[in-house]
């Protein structure tokens, strides 16, 4: 027997403004977490090559802790625990309501559930970034490495000027897998309360029963911003640039 679908239990009224809301939340926070990503993956290769045997003992436990440990209960830990821990001011601030924290589309980002759901995605991934981006680095070839120290640059300069642009292109592929990862795992936010697309799916289950429909539309909307974000961040990525060089050259 063929299930009867009412997709205008879905597509109108309050549950078309969840999911609307949710779509647009999952989109912020994804930018937010792999923009935090990005940034703690390149203080971690900092730290790797500049800083010593401490400085890479440090990087190789929190690989090894965010690599192997369920990013849900990281989540749960962020929200639960350790905002907990966090001063009464800061959290003031936070819960407080502030024009200047409202993103387009009406998502509000100052709030404990983005906060923790953004930190949380962002540091799981940075853990599996770093690899990435390190194993672009140990294809770039020794002899640049050797140019860049004839010429003084420092650990930093020569990650930074040097290492990490071939780097990036070079592992750029896996780069994005890990982004379109995270984009994904978002979903496990709905485990904190956090109103992302998940959540609202959810929630028009409870509303109205219509659990199939909102399911659907809720896998679509996936779908699309995976291929989206997959398409956009190949094409611009440091890989195409490098091919167009190479191209350009020939």
């Amino acid at each position: 027997m063929t299930p009867m679908l009412d997709w205008h239990g879905v597509l109108s009224g309050q549950p078309l403004q969840w999911i609307i809301s949710g779509f647009l939340t999952t989109v912020w926070v994804s930018v937010a977490g792999i923009l935090l990503a990005t940034l703690l993956a390149v203080l971690l290769l900092a730290l790797r090559l500049g800083g010593g045997r401490a400085g890479r003992g440090l990087v190789a436990a929190w690989v090894s802790l965010f690599r192997n440990t369920p990013l849900l209960v990281q989540l749960l830990f962020w929200y639960f625990a350790a905002w907990n821990l966090l001063p009464l001011a800061v959290k003031e601030v936070v819960n407080d309501e502030h024009a200047w924290s409202i993103l387009p589309g009406n998502v509000w980002w100052l709030t404990p559930e983005f906060l923790c759901s953004m930190w949380g995605l962002g540091v799981f991934t940075s853990a599996f970034l770093v690899e990435e981006i390190a194993s672009g680095l140990r294809a770039v070839s020794h002899g640049q490495r050797e140019a860049a120290l004839s010429q003084g640059f420092t650990p930093w300069q020569e990650l930074r000027f040097i290492l990490l642009p071939q780097g990036l292109a070079n592992a750029w592929q896996p780069i994005v897998g890990q982004y379109l990862n995270l984009m994904k795992l978002s979903s496990l936010a709905s485990g904190i309360g956090f109103a992302e697309l998940t959540y609202q799916v959810r929630q028009i289950e409870s509303y109205n029963a219509h659990a199939l429909e909102a399911f659907a539309v809720g896998t679509a909307l996936y779908l699309a911003l995976g291929v989206a974000m997959g398409v956009a961040l190949t094409r611009l990525g440091p890989g195409r640039k490098l091919q167009r060089s190479a191209q350009h050259e020939r």
